[in-house]
């Protein structure tokens, strides 16, 4: 596995730079966000890497930073979420912004971006809302909207819809499901087997 590059940088050409490290030169793809931060061709360039083998190529990706790599692979562990998907993903929000539209469940952010599609966005939303919490780039604004979560009245509802959203119902009809049966029960426990057992009749 090649986990680091640091070399002169022969061209750029978005998504894709050449770097040339000892004579050899390394092609790799690149999201805009370490594209806006390298030097002019000739310059030196560190980048953390990830390589990516498919059955028919072998595809070199760098980063500018440890925790965009991380973020990047984190995001191709998803289901539907490829190496492109993910770097599309990196290009067009930092981390951070990444992890705020997750923590707030911002599916329409995440539509806007390039070859995201609303199912795609809801998965996103998801499988990453725990992993983003051991990504130094997302930890602080995950831990963030943890402690306002933490802090704010405890919603029955809320909490109802959103532990049927990580079961795998898609938001909406977690939120249908939740309020057919608003009313009947305090506890957010009590909503959800009430919802469950309204999908069974």
């Amino acid at each position: 596995m090649i986990g680091r590059l640091r070399g002169e940088l022969v061209s750029k050409q978005p998504p894709f730079l050449l770097l040339e490290v000892q004579g050899v030169g390394y092609e790799i793809e690149a999201p805009l966000s370490t594209f806006y931060n390298l030097p002019d061709p000739g310059g030196q360039v560190t980048l953390h890497t990830h390589l990516h083998v498919r059955e028919d190529a072998h595809v070199l990706y760098g980063f500018g930073s440890e925790s965009e790599r991380g973020l990047f692979r984190s995001l191709i562990r998803v289901s539907g979420v490829g190496a492109k998907m993910a770097l599309a993903i990196l290009s067009g929000m930092s981390a951070e912004d990444f992890a705020r539209c997750v923590m707030n469940g911002d599916t329409a952010s995440l539509v806007r971006l390039p070859g995201i599609g609303r199912k795609t966005a809801e998965r996103l939303v998801v499988e990453m809302r725990d992993r983003l919490a051991s990504l130094p780039a997302t930890a602080a604004v995950a831990g963030g909207q943890q402690a306002a979560a933490a802090a704010a009245a405890p919603d029955p509802v809320s909490d109802a819809v959103s532990a049927l959203v990580s079961l795998g119902y898609r938001p909406q009809e977690a939120s249908r499901l939740i309020s057919a049966v608003d009313g009947q029960a305090e506890r957010s426990e009590d909503l959800i087997r009430l919802a469950l057992k309204a999908t069974l009749k």
